[in-house]
């Protein structure tokens, strides 16, 4: 068994986490030795009333634990009932219920950990004009607490954890998990300079895309957005065009990278003018898809070949219908969330899981033998 050096781990699911959790438990268990045992998960609940108000319960002790909490403010799937009517819970609703779920602990806790992949109000973090600062809020809010570290992926804004800087803050970016998926998923993929350019759908995306190009050694191509900056659609400026800057894709295979995917919108536009501009294949690598106008706009716009592949993480809940779809694949990251975990827990730094440069270049160095033997086996045909 592993030592744990700062208390006993207990891992506790907010509702519609379960699927997740279960699978990091898993590991967990089987890391530790606990075999077919008892696992880490706490049950802990959030029971509503007819109202729809609500309250924290534990069935068990937390004194002295090491607690970390999973949250996905997201899954829409996930309702309650209120005046008898069926609600489904917002991410008002499940940040409630996590703020009730450390409530309940009491202070109890050695350390409580919140690992939240996708940041609640993560898109509204900075003030442009007289509006709220929900994110930073919220963070302040659960250190207020009593919550020691706070783990998300792939945040809009890194930035925000400013509001913060006394208390620990961890943005991963699922960097080689996509690119595992990537070469496991399509066989045929080179990752050499002149075969494959990355793309950032916007100018919000370019930290990333750039950590991308420069780790893989490939091109860099961008999109800016133009908005329409009088009027406000559904909570936002409506994108008018998006203009393209780079060097040439004709011929080449192409990766898009963004944080998320709402309605799809923008990543197809993106696409049709790939497309285009000759692009060969374009693959999506999106941490987060959230999909809230559905798939119809994905399954035509596959169907007219504008896409070949789309790449999320199941760190967020999957809507009914996405996993089997023919363009999509998933990016599984509970055996890296379980790792996090685990490390946290023995106290030990987390840093080479932040940093997989070396697990990257092993990625690249079997592709790069895997094009050698082909071109060594079709010179012999040849001869």
């Amino acid at each position: 068994m592993r030592e744990s050096m700062y208390g006993e781990l207990s891992v506790i699911g907010m509702r519609g986490c379960s699927r997740f959790i279960n699978q990091v438990d898993y590991y967990l268990k089987e890391w530790r030795s606990h075999g077919d045992g008892e696992g880490f998960v706490i049950n802990a609940e959030c029971p509503r009333f007819g109202s729809g108000e609500a309250k924290g319960l534990l069935h068990t002790t937390m004194r002295g634990q090491d607690v970390y909490i999973f949250s996905d403010c997201f899954n829409h799937s996930v309702k309650y009932k209120m005046f008898g009517e069926e609600v489904p819970m917002s991410p008002d609703d499940h940040f409630q219920d996590l703020k009730r779920t450390i409530a309940a602990i009491g202070g109890k806790a050695n350390r409580i950990t919140v690992i939240m992949p996708m940041l609640y109000e993560g898109r509204q973090h900075k003030r442009n004009s007289r509006e709220s600062l929900d994110c930073a809020l919220a963070l302040q809010e659960l250190v207020n607490m009593g919550v020691s570290n706070i783990i998300t992926f792939d945040a809009h804004d890194p930035r925000v954890q400013n509001a913060i800087p006394l208390t620990g803050f961890d943005n991963i970016r699922p960097t080689y998990q996509m690119l595992k998926a990537l070469v496991k998923n399509i066989p045929d993929i080179s990752l050499d300079h002149d075969d494959t350019i990355i793309i950032s759908p916007d100018e919000g995306a370019m930290s990333r895309t750039m950590y991308y190009a420069s780790i893989l050694g490939l091109e860099l191509g961008m999109f800016y957005k133009r908005r329409n900056y009088s009027v406000i659609i559904d909570g936002k400026n409506p994108i008018e065009a998006h203009e393209y800057l780079g060097r040439d894709v004709r011929g080449k295979d192409v990766i898009v990278v963004d944080d998320m995917i709402a309605s799809g919108d923008s990543i197809i536009d993106v696409s049709k003018q790939l497309k285009e501009k000759g692009a060969r294949r374009i693959f999506f690598f999106v941490t987060f898809g959230l999909f809230v106008n559905g798939f119809d706009v994905f399954d035509k716009a596959y169907a007219e070949g504008i896409f070949d592949k789309c790449f999320t993480t199941n760190l967020i809940y999957q809507p009914e219908g996405l996993i089997n779809r023919e363009w999509y694949a998933e990016v599984n990251m509970c055996k890296y969330v379980a790792l996090l975990i685990d490390t946290l827990n023995q106290n030990k730094s987390i840093g080479t899981l932040l940093n997989p440069v070396k697990k990257i270049h092993t990625i690249l160095d079997a592709q790069n033998a895997k094009k050698a033997a082909e071109a060594g086996a079709q010179m012999k045909i040849e001869d």
